[in-house]
């Protein structure tokens, strides 16, 4: 019973992990690694084709290796983040809300860029 509570709640991690890559303010990659880890409890089958994931088996392998993030995906990431959160202001036009995206994409920002860097 064990297992199968920790490969649903993997699934739904990743999914929203999925989410997050079209949402700016849900961060993908926490996600992505919190799935990797709730497979390994549950279902290494569910791991190995999460860690295969062409999309998602770097950012596992970059995390575990200690390697860094090609500064290729934090440009893109940062880029990313920028348009939705703008596109987001500018549809919702609260200032309260305005306020609130501006400080969580300057935090995530400040996150990415002191990430450690591998130039690939």
């Amino acid at each position: 019973m064990k297992k199968i509570i920790l490969s649903i709640c993997g699934i739904i991690s990743l999914a929203l992990g999925v989410i997050g890559i079209f949402l700016p303010v849900l961060p993908t990659t926490p996600f992505v690694l919190l799935s990797a880890n709730l497979f390994v409890a549950s279902s290494p089958r569910l791991y190995k084709k999460l860690i295969k994931n062409k999309m998602f088996g770097s950012i596992i392998e970059n995390y575990r290796n200690k390697t860094g993030v090609p500064i290729k995906v934090k440009i893109r990431a940062i880029v990313f983040l920028w348009v939705g959160l703008i596109l987001s202001m500018l549809l919702l036009k609260a200032i309260w809300i305005i306020l609130i995206l501006f400080v969580v994409g300057t935090g995530v920002t400040i996150h990415l860029v002191t990430l450690k860097t591998r130039n690939d």
